[in-house]
This record gives structure tokens, sequence and C-alpha cells, in this order.
């Protein structure tokens, strides 16, 4: 059995406090994986492209107001 099908039955074994309690951890913990993500991307230079291409949009009137 792999570690994610043991994970799996485990979690299939919580009640619906403890899946609660889970489902809570689990959110903040991906939103931290991506902002770290983001961060480390972003140091790297890896978005430079993306952001000028937005700006370049915007400037060309090609975006909406929200």
């Amino acid at each position: 059995m792999s570690r994610v099908e043991s994970i799996e039955e485990q979690i299939a074994a919580l009640d619906q406090s403890e899946l609660k309690t889970l489902r809570e951890w689990f959110a903040q913990h991906d939103a931290e994986m991506w902002d770290r993500q983001i961060e480390a991307d972003a140091g790297t230079g890896k978005l430079d492209r993306m952001a000028e291409s937005a700006l370049a949009d915007h400037k060309a009137g090609l975006t909406t107001d929200l």
C-alpha cells in the first residue's frame, strides 16, 4: 500500500469534527505552499514576463476595472 493510499484510509476513518480540522489545516498548508512558490518564482524573475505583458495590456487599454 502506498503512503497516499494509507493516508486516504486514515482520512476516511475520521469523524466529522476531525475532518473539519483536517480541511482547515490543509487549506492553510496549501495556501502557505502557494505563497512560498510565488515568492520563489518572483525572486528568480520567473514572473517578470507575465507582469510585463499585463502592464503592456493595461497601458494599451485592453483591461477593465473591477
